[in-house]
């Protein structure tokens, strides 16, 4: 697949950004280039290769979900923390409601 000025025009008009005949020519290039790298990318052969995440093996650190029992620093301080909010609703901050 070939990019030419105009689909270049296209692609900075959607991106929200103005850009010269002379920018549009430049880029017409260097997309190219980005697209048949991708190309040879998709020639390699990659049918014995696991898929992987990472390229060291990691483990996730995990804690224990508890509540702290320190009234402060841990859980069991709702109605302290709601009493300031400007509207609590249910245990819960109340927000205004948002429609678009």
């Amino acid at each position: 697949m070939a990019i030419d000025q105009a689909t270049v025009k296209k692609i900075a008009s959607l991106a929200r950004i103005a850009i010269s005949d002379a920018e549009a020519a430049a880029m017409e290039g260097e997309l190219n280039n980005i697209l048949g790298w991708v190309e040879q990318l998709g020639e390699v052969d990659v049918s014995g290769v696991e898929p992987m995440t990472a390229v060291i093996p990691n483990q996730l650190r995990l804690r224990d979900d508890v509540i702290d029992a320190d009234p402060l620093t841990g859980g069991g301080r709702r109605d302290d923390v709601l009493a300031n909010a400007p509207a609590a609703m249910h245990g819960f901050f109340g927000v205004p409601k948002v429609i678009e």
